[in-house]
């Protein structure tokens, strides 16, 4: 697998960081990089990013790189695994949303038992660790047994929606406040109000909200949100199967059942502080 669409991210520029980060990306590919010593093992939680290979941060692919044993999910893109050592042993957890092929006790408790082992252990976590990961159970199974754990951030679905829409999250004069929520909650509990913060001047992005895309349209009016609203719905963003769709607020729900929607997508809605600003977006699909 080639490094060069990683090592572009460094093209631009010179200087001492450039230097640094180039020179720590080859000896990363060489094998040299972040020795550990004997004793208690470690765990990483690495955010591999939306998908894309190439979006994988040079520490996310140096903790791969140096692992002794990764758990991973349905989520995380083959062309990751491509990174670590063919020493490696690679542990599938499954996961997605409403069904777990482990659940979350059983993987606390094995990157726990590998780490006390003396392993390097990494666990990938699709987008960022700490943005709807539940990074913070296995934070605390580490801490529990005084085990060494560090987060790795990785690109958020959100910000690749955002790149593969071609627009900000933000603006000046339009949407000063960033939302990120979700649609879904623990199994047993009542569905979370995910709109709640939605208002005048934000940009909201629902993770998780493709089986709730109703119920999220009908809050969002509830809250005053014209039908008309613009909202995009971006399919696994940064991967081959990437699609975009802008439809308006009171079409979202049968634009998902149209087009098959299932699985990792971000329903994405910025509401203006101007209402003309709502208007302004003409209605059309981008596959």
């Amino acid at each position: 697998m080639a490094l060069f669409p990683t090592l572009s991210l460094f093209s631009a520029g010179d200087g001492p960081v450039r230097r640094k980060a180039m020179d720590l990306l080859r000896r990363i590919v060489e094998g040299k990089a972040t020795p550990v010593q004997g004793g208690m093992g470690t765990i990483a939680l690495v955010g591999t990013g939306p998908g894309a290979a190439d979006l994988l941060t040079v520490r996310a692919v140096d903790r791969i790189r140096t692992a002794e044993v990764i758990f991973y999910d349905r989520l995380v893109d083959p062309e990751v695994l491509e990174y670590a050592d063919a020493r490696a042993e690679k542990v599938y957890v499954g996961k997605e949303v409403g069904a777990h092929a482990w659940p979350q006790e059983r993987i606390n408790a094995a990157i726990v038992a590998e780490a006390l082992r003396g392993r390097r252990v990494v666990r990938l976590k699709s987008g960022d660790p700490g943005v709807f990961g539940r990074a913070g159970e296995e934070l605390t199974a580490a801490a529990e047994h005084a085990i060494p754990v560090e987060m790795v951030p990785g690109v958020t679905a959100a910000c690749a929606a955002a790149s593969a829409m071609g627009q900000s999250l933000t603006e000046r004069g339009v949407s000063d406040t960033l939302i990120l929520t979700t649609a879904m909650g623990r199994a047993g509990d009542p569905l979370p109000d995910c709109a709640r913060m939605s208002a005048p001047g934000t940009t909201t992005a629902f993770y998780m909200g493709v089986r709730q895309a109703g119920r999220i349209a009908q809050a969002l009016q509830g809250r005053g949100l014209p039908q008309d609203a613009p909202i995009t719905v971006a399919v696994e963003v940064s991967k081959p199967g990437q699609r975009v769709f802008r439809t308006d607020l009171g079409d979202m729900p049968d634009l998902i059942a149209r087009e098959g929607i299932t699985g990792c997508a971000i329903l994405m809605v910025t509401w203006p502080e101007a209402r003309v600003a709502l208007t302004e977006t003409p209605v059309a699909a981008m596959v």
